[in-house]
């Protein structure tokens, strides 16, 4: 057998083969042995294990065939790599040999679903040798080489590979043709000028089969092991498969299910689709990221920086495999070592998200079948009346003039000019949908968005080179080409065209997958290779160009086939550009399709779900899933878009969403209504009442958004992230935090007036009460009436509130409230950031207040680290500091003594402070 090549000893440490104390990997050039194979007794156990369990399922089935050769019934079934991953085919013996692969029948899975590949490769299947290796300033080049033919078109015989070492927590390896260059995703990622000094891993290479060997230095963990089966390198179709330490593991996004994603036999697709959130399906967005916890509590990800059509196969070995139709194989590894670190040193590459203005944070109201803007104005005005907290009011497509962009319909939407000037009078803001596809069947000269982009050339093309044409809400319609820097300029245009008549604060982007109701365009799709490629990965339809455009489609910076993936980025990024210019203030972007990066520019809602308790609890998985892509201002349709909720799920669900980052009600036309005033008393007040908790802690989630903005923390927070130790914690998703923090614990299902969720160790304290809970890390059953939610501080926490008002406006003038949740050492940290909620790039130009608050020994002490003026406009009124051991017998400010009150739960509370946030303070209990 081939083993591993032991590289020079002159390389630096950063990629020895041997680590100090542990045992040297085999030299030489010969084969390297299967990872799953040990000793020779393990070989003989496999061996008679398998060849008995074939022969029973053979003499079971009534037939008895030639047995497979033995280093197939060698290979155990959990680590049987797919040689025949086409759908829609009956993989018989012949086809499977034809590839020169290995073919044994398994029993089909339960419910249909995907099990155990009937054709896997054999141990010693052909795939690249690598050939050179030499030292670089940043790495490593290497060679590769194929000298047998793989079993797709155009195969790449020399392969180019490069290793950063970028800095002690990430690695990065490409993979690519040696001899012309290839598609290559257009994002801006950073460039490194000298290589890590001291990283915390290493990395070994097989030479003959060539693989990468990567293990963590402090545990020995092996993170990647890609000589589990070949590495092919076609030009449509590139696939490399590795081991994984362990079977957790997050992200690949965008799909809907559980937070963790199941390793049996599970394949995850990624092509930006349009379709109600549904289990294995491909939906909008996509993501090819994934985060893994190991043994013991570390984590890495795994990001592959390439926007084709792809699958990620899992299967039980643990293992996974890429599988894409184009491009390069360009990934980074990020090494941690815990979750919040990983994530961080992702968003490093594709960017920190933009810092939202305030009123993002606030509660948004939407339908699709208000009618009329008289009817928009009355749900407006019905919040208010009953004061319920709202910054933002929304309309759907019904606004516009037979739904084509930039227009308004001149009768039914006569007064929103007269609504927007409204909103804006009351500190309210006003947010519409736009969508890609221009309505082209306007005469000429009546419809200026559709003639000047034809005039500039700015739409989709066939391959014939005119205009695609699809069928959108309109009719038909043209595909903006958001990779034309030309096209920026004419959205942005359009915008303040309609600017001048509606002044529009944010932007809602739809159906920009590109989603078409036709499959590719009104003549279909030519032949060719774009649109029928040799493989298709498992997407839905079928087809690439299933519900969008040809693949074929001719954009400015490549073919549509490279770029799909990215449309949905391009127009956020467009129409990011197109706000600042006009509004000159933050911009507020919510994007239905997404791609790595996207959060610099947009956040995201999780599409068009019903109104089912499930998609309630699947919003949880969404959310979280979404903070580790960069993107963490992120909702669900609170109450469900289609379908017709109940009076109950909508009570529920907007407790929950009054925690999601991005919190926005939203509802389909021809539904009754599902606003906070549409209900009883009883539900309109606990709605109410959830809503205005969300506006108090405006002043702690903005705080966790600056840190978002800044060093990639994320918001809503899975509680592994905080707890990495805890095994207990990885399996979560029916809870989250906000920060380090809050525990939010929803109530998932109808009928139920109590909630059971798990409290990770240590003493936690009841948000509204402060009264202290201690928990050794367990499940417990807690208190839920209809109009309560479950909210728990986690000791060892400042966290700063405010009196909340019926908009962040409002709020924002309002005194701070500080809740200190001591530690069990009677410590607590906590911090604000606050500006003017609106501006572009305050932290960067200093026009900012950062404060930072500590409790130890009895003493709270507030630290101005930075003041603007913006910080005298607020003051801080009470103080309660949870977790008091004994009554105080005296409370001193800045050393005067003041009076305060103390309950028998252990709350202690100094009131009428008046001090502003700008000044320093300390106060002390004695």
């Amino acid at each position: 057998m081939k083993s591993y090549q032991k590289l020079t000893t002159t390389q630096p440490a950063a990629c020895r083969v041997e680590e100090e104390g542990a045992a040297p990997l085999p030299t030489g050039r010969g084969k390297l042995a299967p990872w799953w194979v040990g000793s020779g007794l393990l070989v003989v156990a496999v061996l008679l294990s398998t060849i008995t369990v074939w022969v029973l399922r053979q003499v079971s089935g009534g037939w008895l065939g030639a047995m497979p050769p033995t280093k197939c019934l060698l290979v155990p079934e959990s680590h049987r790599f797919d040689c025949y991953p086409e759908r829609r085919v009956v993989v018989t013996q012949e086809l499977c040999e034809s590839r020169g692969c290995c073919f044994i029948q398994t029993p089909p899975s339960a419910e249909g679903k995907q099990g155990v590949p009937w054709c896997f490769y054999p141990p010693d299947f052909p795939s690249y040798t690598l050939e050179s290796l030499n030292q670089t300033a940043l790495g490593m080049v290497g060679l590769l080489v194929r000298r047998e033919k793989a079993y797709y078109p155009r195969d790449i015989e020399k392969l180019r590979l490069d290793v950063e070492f970028e800095t002690d927590t990430r690695l990065h390896i490409k993979i690519t043709d040696a001899a012309n260059p290839r598609y290559e995703v257009p994002l801006d990622v950073p460039r490194v000028m000298k290589r890590a000094e001291n990283p915390i891993y290493s990395l070994n290479f097989s030479w003959d089969p060539f693989g990468v060997l990567l293990q963590r230095k402090a545990t020995g963990a092996v993170l990647l092991n890609t000589t589990v089966a070949p590495l092919i390198f076609a030009d449509q179709f590139l696939q490399i498969s590795t081991s994984l330490p362990s079977k957790f593991l997050y992200g690949l996004g965008e799909h809907r299910g559980s937070f963790l994603h199941s390793l049996d036999w599970n394949t995850l697709t990624l092509w930006a689709r349009d379709v109600s959130p549904t289990e294995s399906f491909n939906l909008y967005g996509a993501h090819p990221f994934y985060l893994l916890m190991e043994e013991g509590g570390d984590a890495h990800g795994v990001f592959l920086l390439n926007s084709n059509a792809m699958e990620v196969a899992l299967q039980p070995a643990p293992g996974l495999t890429w599988r894409t139709i184009g491009g390069v194989l360009d990934f980074y590894i990020f090494l941690g070592p815990d979750p919040n670190m990983v994530i961080q040193q992702y968003q490093q590459v594709i960017g920190f998200p933009a810092m939202p203005p305030l009123w993002a944070l606030g509660f948004h109201l939407c339908r699709w079948g208000y009618g009329s803007s008289n009817a928009t104005w009355q749900t407006v005005r019905a919040m208010r009346n009953y004061q319920i907290p709202q910054d933002a009011q929304w309309n759907d497509i019904d606004y516009m003039d037979g739904y084509r962009d930039f227009t308004l319909d001149s009768q039914k939407f006569a007064s929103l000019p007269s609504l927007v000037q409204d909103l804006h009078k009351h500190g309210q803001r006003y947010v519409m949908i736009l969508d890609p596809g221009i309505s082209s069947t306007s005469p000429h000269g009546s419809y200026w968005p559709f003639d000047e982009g034809l005039r500039r050339g700015l739409f989709l093309n066939t391959t014939q080179g005119q205009p695609l044409i699809g069928k959108v809400w309109p009719g038909f319609t043209a595909f903006a080409d958001f990779s034309n820097p030309d096209t920026h300029q004419w959205w942005l245009e359009n915008l303040q065209h309609f600017y001048a008549h509606v002044p529009f604060d944010g932007l809602w982007i739809d159906m920009n997958e590109p989603s078409n109701f036709m499959d590719g365009s009104e003549d279909g799709c030519p032949p060719g290779d774009f649109d029928s490629p040799p493989y298709t990965p498992a997407v839905l339809g079928d087809s690439l160009s299933a519900k969008t455009v040809c693949a074929s489609a001719k954009q400015k910076a490549s073919v549509h086939y490279n770029l799909h993936n990215l449309y949905g980025l391009m127009e956020a990024k467009a129409t990011a550009s197109a706000l600042i210019q006009i509004r000159g203030k933050r911009p507020f972007i919510i994007s239905r399709s997404t791609f790595p990066s996207q959060g610099r520019y947009s956040g995201h809602w999780l599409g068009d779900n019903r109104s089912q308790w499930k998609d309630m609890y699947y919003s949880i998985p969404g959310l979280l899933s979404f903070s580790l892509f960069g993107i963490p201002l992120v909702g669900a349709d609170i109450c469900g878009f289609s379908g017709s909720t109940s009076e109950e799920l909508c009570t529920r669900w907007m407790q929950l969403g009054a925690f999601y980052p991005f919190a926005r009600n939203h509802n389909t036309q021809n539904e009754k209504a599902q606003d906070p005033t549409a209900f009883s008393p009883a539900a309109r007040t606990a709605m109410k009442d959830v809503l205005l908790t969300r506006y108090s802690l405006l002043p702690f989630l903005y705080t966790l958004f600056h840190r978002a903005h800044l060093q990639g923390d994320t918001v809503a927070r899975p509680l592994f992230f905080e707890f990495p130790w805890d095994v207990a914690t990885w399996e979560l998703d029916r809870q989250f935090l906000w920060g380090r923090s809050l525990l939010v614990t929803p109530v998932l299902e109808p009928g139920v007036d109590s909630v059971t969720g798990y409290v990770p160790q240590g003493t936690w304290y009841d948000f509204y009460t402060g009264s202290s809970v201690n928990s050794s890390g367990e499940m417990l059953k807690m208190s839920a009436p209809l109009e309560h939610l479950n909210l728990h501080i986690r000791e060892g926490s400042v966290l700063p509130t405010q009196k909340p008002g019926t908009t962040t406006g409002m709020t924002r003038g309002n005194p701070l409230h500080l809740i200190v949740a001591l530690s069990s050492h009677a410590t607590a940290w906590g911090d604000l950031f606050w500006d003017d909620g609106e501006s572009l790039d305050t932290f960067e130009q200093g026009n900012y207040s950062y404060v930072v608050f500590n409790v130890t020994q009895n003493i709270f002490t507030s630290t101005v680290l930075h003041a603007s003026t913006e910080a005298t406009k607020v003051t801080i009124g009470t103080l309660s500091i949870f977790g008091v051991q004994k009554p105080p017998s005296k409370v001193l400010l800045n050393g005067q003594e003041k009076p305060f009150s103390y309950l028998d739960n252990q709350v202690l509370t100094v009131s009428d402070l008046g001090i502003s946030l700008s000044q320093g303070f300390s106060l002390q209990w004695l």
